[in-house]
């Protein structure tokens, strides 16, 4: 369309109901005109339709018109018509998707972010509502955008407004996303599974400050590991079982690896913990490929040492590559889950590295942040609806 074809532009507004848009465009279809865009939405049982005809200068606009100001009537819906010329032209450059996690999303917060998107010379072409609960999410489609800019400054209102806001490139590459690998600790299950091993042997509280400071990156993984591990020396096998029968998984867990998996999604845990669990916790989930570190055990008991390669920030960024090879997958299309200082490798390797409920370090270098007690949020990010994911479960009820 160029800039000189003529338009009209037809908005309805009012009760949704079966049969609207079909009316309007059996109507439309009486005339010589040409549908050049067309955009709808229903909130809380309202719509809004606009439909954009072109028409030649052969063609009687005022019957046009008097037609649709008619079927409005009928319908008992409002409308507005407006005249002009060309469609706007081409949609900016640079598509990205941004998505808001609140709980609550305030307008402030809206505002903030909105605010920023303009500052940025960008525009909002569309806003869509993803999901409603346990989090309301709203995804908005901003063209014209830097998105290394846009993600800087959306990052900062969003710690002021305590929300989330992901940005992310918009296209094919979103939706190719086709293996996801987790961490194990305080991302997959609530707490860490090596001061549960620690409390049997009293020591719980030491184990813990140096997993702390780990995770925030002050400390050398692997010294870490095994001066903690060696603090175990001595504890029989069988609180290894007891371990497992405590553990938790992070709520919306099994939501999220049933509706992907529904998507033909693989999945990989890969832990700084040890075999011992995590093949149990896979094995529950249907997990596809796991890796972690193996505790030795002799005559029953634990050794305080470790066996074979150490699973550390290098090892998990290694793992996840393996596993994308192995699943046929590209790293490009590949997710990543963690919220420690040895997750921030395999974050950056990722094609999208999410820090959940994660440490400042790890915040700053993902690519997004959740922030919010609910795993299956993760599904929004790749632009799944909860509407979608409770008329899967609806029609399947018998996944896990």
């Amino acid at each position: 369309m160029n800039a000189k074809t003529r338009t009209l532009l037809i908005t309805l507004t009012g009760r949704d109901r079966p049969g609207v848009t079909s009316r309007l465009f059996s109507i439309l279809a009486a005339f010589p005109v040409a549908v050049a865009d067309v955009e709808q939405v229903v909130i809380r049982g309202r719509l809004v339709l606009g439909v954009l005809v072109s028409y030649g200068p052969d063609t009687d606009v005022g019957r046009v018109w008097a037609a649709a100001e008619k079927i409005a009537a009928d319908l008992g819906m409002e409308i507005e018509l407006a005249t002009g010329t060309g469609n706007g032209g081409p949609r900016r450059r640079g598509r990205l998707h941004v998505t808001i996690l609140g709980n609550p999303l305030t307008p402030a917060a809206m505002a903030g972010i909105a605010g920023r998107v303009a500052a940025h010379g960008a525009n909002i072409d569309r806003i869509e509502r993803l999901a409603h609960h346990p989090v309301t999410c709203i995804e908005m489609d901003v063209s014209g955008a830097d998105p290394d800019g846009l993600r800087t400054a959306l990052a900062a209102e969003a710690a002021e407004q305590h929300v989330d806001v992901a940005v992310q490139r918009g296209g094919l590459a979103r939706r190719a996303k086709r293996l996801i690998v987790m961490d194990v600790d305080s991302t997959l299950i609530q707490g860490e599974v090596i001061e549960f091993i620690a409390e049997h042997a009293g020591l719980a509280g030491q184990v813990a400050e140096i997993t702390e400071a780990a995770m925030r990156g002050e400390l050398d993984f692997e010294g870490a590991l095994r001066e903690r591990v060696a603090m175990l020396a001595g504890l029989d096998e069988s609180v290894l079982e007891k371990v497992r029968d405590r553990i938790e998984f992070s709520p919306g867990v099994r939501t999220l690896v049933r509706t992907l998996k529904r998507l033909d999604y693989k999945f990989a845990i890969v832990s700084g913990g040890f075999t011992q669990i995590t093949d149990a916790l896979a094995a529950d989930l249907g997990i596809d490929y796991t890796a972690a570190n193996v505790l030795e055990v002799e005559d029953g008991k634990l050794t305080g040492r470790l066996v074979g390669p150490i699973i550390d920030r290098a090892g998990k960024a290694a793992a996840l590559r393996r596993f994308a090879t192995a699943a046929g997958v590209p790293v490009s299309q590949t997710v990543a889950i963690g919220d420690g200082a040895n997750d921030l490798d395999m974050l950056a390797a990722a094609g999208l590295g999410i820090a959940y409920n994660a440490k400042p370090v790890v915040r700053e270098a993902a690519d997004t942040a959740v922030n919010v007690p609910y795993m299956d949020t993760i599904a929004f990010l790749l632009g799944i609806s909860r509407e979608e994911i409770d008329a899967a479960d609806a029609e399947d009820p018998d996944l896990p």
